[in-house]
């Protein structure tokens, strides 16, 4: 299974806003995808806005992104880029 380690960029973490572009271009990547900590707990459904939001990644925090099925490579990509800031605004979810 592909995974991405990745550094939150957003001022607020996964919270509020970043947190729902986030999910929303989960879902619309089609694949399985997880969230989790580098070092314990157990990753959790990164399609589940409050599965997101109970991890409280603040900005400057590493996470990482797994993800399982058709297009997971490309899907970890533009999630990571996401994260990292590399995606702007609005653009989340094309494509």
């Amino acid at each position: 299974m592909p995974e991405r380690r990745v550094t939150v960029a957003a001022p607020e973490g996964l919270h509020a806003r970043p947190a729902a572009q986030f999910v929303k271009a989960v879902a619309d990547s089609g694949a399985a995808v997880t969230i989790g900590r580098p070092a314990g707990g157990d990753p959790v459904d990164a399609r589940s806005i409050l599965a997101v939001l109970t991890l409280d990644v603040r900005q400057g925090e590493e996470v990482v992104l797994r993800a399982d099925g058709t297009g997971a490579v490309a899907a970890l990509e533009r999630l990571a880029g996401l994260l990292a800031g590399a995606v702007p605004e609005g653009e989340a979810g094309d494509g």
